[in-house]
């Protein structure tokens, strides 16, 4: 099996991106998105390849999170009901790259402006009684876009519930890994169609994700990640996503 100079750059990037996405329980699909974009790997297999290196990260961190008792069921439960369904339902959908690329370039300014201006305040007080209902709405609209556009939904979800009160910030980080696993999961049943048709470096990439989710949910568990640290992820995320759109 041959590889490229160009692919064992992605792969070191996406090792890169594993690391600092797990350790705050996140899958990293954005991350991964933004740098095969930037590496100029086809269309057609970064939404799929996106989808199971979040499941390689995701599967990982939530058992690691859960261990360490940093998860909260209540919040999980409303959230994945209305998430999973939808996430497949918007993995089933493959939309033509002029409507998925300025579509992924704006959740990848999205989240890196929240990562840069932290947009939702984290709530003074924590755990605060959980809406069932808030939470299904949440994540059938985060499941959704999530399966669509190839990501987790974690940069949505996790400021989310600590803003509501739900959880803490590192309670947040196991329940948004295994909300991201189940995403993920049925955002590539949705999506197998196209499973077939991805290229060998899913080997190299995977390896790489192993190794950085192996990294970042140590750091995260121990650490909590520093704010330096999200606003550097928050400025790549947003000239990447311009450069999704404008390319």
């Amino acid at each position: 099996m041959e590889f490229l100079i160009s692919n064992y750059i992605t792969a070191f990037f996406i090792f890169l991106g594993a690391v600092l996405y797990s350790s705050v329980g996140h899958g990293g699909a954005s991350s991964y998105i933004a740098i095969m974009a930037f590496m100029g790997s086809p269309i057609s297999s970064i939404k799929p390849i996106g989808l199971i290196l979040n499941i390689i990260v995701s599967s990982v961190s939530s058992y690691r999170f859960i261990r360490h008792k940093l998860f909260n069921i209540k919040v999980f439960l409303p959230v994945a009901l209305g998430s999973i369904p939808a996430a497949f339902m918007g993995g089933y959908i493959n939309l033509p790259a002029t409507i998925y690329r300025p579509l992924v370039g704006l959740i990848l300014i999205a989240g890196g402006l929240q990562f840069l201006f932290n947009i939702f305040r984290y709530s003074g007080a924590i755990n605060n009684e959980v809406n069932p209902l808030v939470g299904f709405l949440a994540g059938l609209l985060i499941g959704f876009i999530s399966g669509l556009t190839g990501t987790g939904g974690g940069i949505f979800l996790s400021p989310l519930i600590v803003f509501l009160g739900w959880t803490s910030v590192k309670g947040a980080s196991g329940t948004a890994a295994l909300f991201i696993l189940f995403n993920s999961i049925a955002g590539l049943l949705g999506n197998y169609s196209l499973v077939k048709f991805l290229p060998q470096e899913i080997y190299l990439y995977s390896a790489a994700v192993i190794l950085g989710v192996l990294i970042g949910t140590q750091l995260g568990i121990k650490y909590l990640m520093e704010e330096g640290v999200k606003k550097t992820l928050g400025v790549v995320l947003i000239i990447a996503g311009i450069k999704f759109i404008l390319t």
